[in-house]
């Protein structure tokens, strides 16, 4: 056999990292589930569209089997690429999780492949997976072409969409491996990472859809977020009327503007390509250099950015003295999860770009011909995003403050101290809070922004600081504010108690489970159901009941945040009733009486945590 044919072989099929990748996962139950329910899921989806959607007569036209084929495949397609983002993270998993076991990569190192061979395999074999489960769905398209109205090349299309999204987030994740940066605990940050990813550049392209800034003649078009978003680009190809392309033949277009506006599916899937082949370079580099930290460090074996932010070594004995709260237990948990690099980089990035990202949309509306709906829309789907993400950070950080204490021994060695129960508990509650503020801060500054510039008329363009706002096709009008001045306080009130109370849920779960992932999973499905279904009742609420509506309109962030941008829409019984100040004033109290609520909560399940706390811990004693 040729030697350069070996080399290639070696790279990918013949990997023996590939293929002990596939013939272990593929023993896995948990996998085997995975793939069941993927296949289930598309079969039962597929057939109620085509059962179901056709006609309600009996019987159905050619013409009607036809469109009913297309809505079908539209429909399955969208929901394999959100599948397919939503699991390629969780295949992807483990090759982050393999950066926690140096002892892996001693092993690994110390083979004759090379370092091509070693990320080719670590990709491949994980890609294999999310591959195989487009593979698998391919019959069920292939069943809308007896109906009609799909086109082959729209299918194929799809497919490559989806399979691109899932190479670059296979790509990221084997560059986190060898990067050697981050650890086990980098797994929910890059689940979270990406979805937040998907949600935001969504967000930024309906607005500027109905600012009026995408391609086409009335501005509905593509726009710059759909070439780099697999849901933005599976749009651009299966609506090419409602959501038009720019045109190829625009000189005004230019040579980026070609690619990002007139053929936005084929800059994707170039553009996955590009980014995937360069962070895979990136990490041939650094696989056998023992990561970038090992890269950066200097002379002494301190990485740079410890050296810039005088961290010292891991394994110095020495270390400056700090000052220490009256609780140990809370300044480790506020203070000391910025040890790392990583973590101050991520949370002053999120405070920072947050502002920031707040200050450019005020000066943008001020300053262009950007609508009042659009710009409410931006500020709405802002903060509600910066809401999810730092819950989301809340429930994670909370859910493994315990679980992961026991796992590593670290709860053996503090119930050895004189801290009580109550002071513990206390600490991480108090700790964990306290180091979430600023994360909190940044959704409430960003409508509390928004809200000032109303509250200053503008600036001078009082067209701008007001919108009016009618209840019904042919009811009153009403001239509101583009977001309330007291936005800002509504939401902060808000946020602060629905945060504390996603701790002290997570605490919860994290104390009485065996394990990080069981306490996360737990800790997402209590909050998840108390949180979807308060918010839904508050939502309801808000539009029907009057008066005692605008109150119920504060009992989730989101909720609030949808009345302090759309008073009129979400308080429109008590808005036509008793004028808009008592709504407002309604708000008002019920974010502080939401904040009482949530403190009671909070307070409540803190007494019951410490008071079964000896039971739980020394039913649970030596679980690792």
């Amino acid at each position: 056999m040729p030697a350069i044919l070996r080399y290639i072989l070696r790279l990918g099929p013949t990997n023996p990292v590939a293929v002990r990748l596939v013939q272990g996962g593929s023993r896995r139950v948990r996998h085997m589930y995975i793939r069941s329910a993927y296949l289930g899921v598309m079969i039962l989806v597929l057939l109620w569209l085509l059962i179901f959607g056709p006609s309600t007569s009996g019987v159905a036209s050619y013409g009607e089997l036809a469109q009913a084929g297309a809505r079908s495949f539209e429909m399955v397609a969208y929901l394999q690429i959100g599948l397919i983002c939503v699991l390629a993270p969780v295949f992807m998993a483990g090759a982050i999780a393999q950066e926690a076991s140096p002892r892996t990569w001693d092993i690994l190192l110390t083979t004759p492949m090379t370092p091509g061979q070693i990320v080719s395999g670590n990709l491949l074999g994980r890609l294999f997976f999310i591959l195989a489960l487009l593979f698998c769905s391919m019959p069920l398209f292939a069943l809308t072409q007896f109906y009609g109205g799909v086109p082959g090349r729209s299918i194929m299309a799809s497919y490559l969409i989806a399979g691109c999204a899932a190479l670059v987030v296979g790509a990221i994740a084997i560059a986190l491996s060898c990067s050697r940066v981050v650890g086990r605990r980098a797994v929910f940050a890059f689940y979270i990472t990406v979805v937040s990813y998907l949600a935001i550049t969504i967000g930024i392209d309906r607005s500027m859809v109905q600012a009026g800034l995408g391609s086409g003649e009335d501005g509905s078009g593509v726009t710059w977020m759909t070439a780099i978003n697999p849901f933005l680009a599976l749009t651009s190809l299966l609506e090419p009327t409602g959501y038009p392309r720019a045109d190829l033949e625009d000189p005004a277009l230019g040579f980026l503007g070609s690619w990002m506006l007139a053929r936005p599916v084929t800059t994707w899937c170039a553009g996955s390509a590009i980014l995937s082949l360069v962070l895979m370079v990136a990490s041939t580099i650094t696989v056998r250099a023992g990561g970038l930290a090992t890269m950066t460090a200097g002379a002494t074996g301190v990485p740079i950015h410890k050296r810039v932010f005088k961290k010292g070594d891991s394994e110095e004995v020495h270390r400056p003295p700090r000052t220490v709260w009256n609780n140990p237990v809370a300044w480790r948990e506020a203070a000391a999860r910025n040890a790392s690099f990583g973590r101050i980089l991520a949370r002053w990035l999120f405070i920072v770009l947050g502002i920031g990202w707040a200050i450019g949309l005020i000066a943008f509306y001020h300053s262009t011909a950007m609508t009042p709906d659009g710009f409410r829309l931006a500020i709405a789907m802002t903060v509600v995003g910066e809401l999810a993400v730092t819950a989301l950070v809340a429930i994670n950080m909370s859910a493994t403050a315990i679980s992961r204490e026991r796992e590593d021994g670290t709860l053996d060695l503090l119930l050895t101290t004189p801290l009580t129960a109550s002071s513990y508990m206390s600490g991480k509650l108090r700790g964990l809070i306290a180091y979430l503020i600023p994360l909190i801060a940044v959704p409430s500054a960003t409508i509390g922004l928004a809200g000032l510039y109303s509250l200053l008329n503008g600036f001078g363009k009082v067209e701008k600081a007001f919108v009016t706002d009618r209840i019904g096709a042919a009811g009153r009008t009403f001239e509101v504010p583009i977001v309330l001045p007291e936005a800002g306080l509504v939401v902060l009130l808000a946020s602060i108690a629905f945060i504390a109370f996603c701790v002290i849920i997570g605490l919860q779960w994290s104390l009485k489970s065996k394990g990080t992932l069981g306490s996360v999973v737990g800790t997402v499905g209590v909050v998840g159901a108390i949180g979807g279904t308060v918010g839904l009742c508050g939502w309801l609420s808000s539009d029907t009941i009057p008066v005692l509506g605008s109150i119920m309109a504060s009992l989730t962030p989101a909720s609030a945040v949808r009345a302090c941008v759309y008073p009129v829409q979400s308080m429109t019984v008590t808005v036509e009733e008793s004028g808009l100040p008592s709504a407002r004033i309604g708000l008002a109290v019920g974010a502080v009486a939401a904040a009482g609520v949530y403190a009671a909560i909070v307070f409540g399940l803190h007494k019951a945590i410490v008071r079964n706390f000896d039971f739980t811990v020394r039913k649970l004693a030596g679980v690792k």
